[in-house]
């Protein structure tokens, strides 16, 4: 038995456009599946915005929590959070 293979995680995430530099946050059961579906114009909140880059996610083990945090990760703190921890990122993208 693997712990971490045999949980299933909740993903709160954050896409970056290419196109346009804005962000987009959002949680998914499954990341990978989620992210190409992005890329892929099937999300009507961000079609015609991609291509898009993975710039944070967060796991967390209960869907509430994943969903608590995507609406902390979207408020004013949230963003202010997640531009600090990403700030040498950021810096380096421009």
């Amino acid at each position: 038995m693997n712990p971490v293979r045999d949980s299933k995680f909740f993903y709160t995430y954050i896409l970056e456009s290419k196109k346009d530099k804005r962000w987009y946050t959002g949680f998914t059961l499954d990341l990978r599946k989620r992210f190409n579906e992005h890329n892929a114009n099937l999300d009507t909140w961000t079609k015609g915005r991609g291509p898009f880059k993975l710039i944070y996610y967060e796991a967390c083990i209960n869907k509430q929590d994943a969903r608590q945090r995507e609406k902390y990760l979207k408020s004013g703190m949230g963003k202010r959070y997640v531009k600090n921890r990403l700030k040498r990122f950021l810096s380096l993208t421009g």
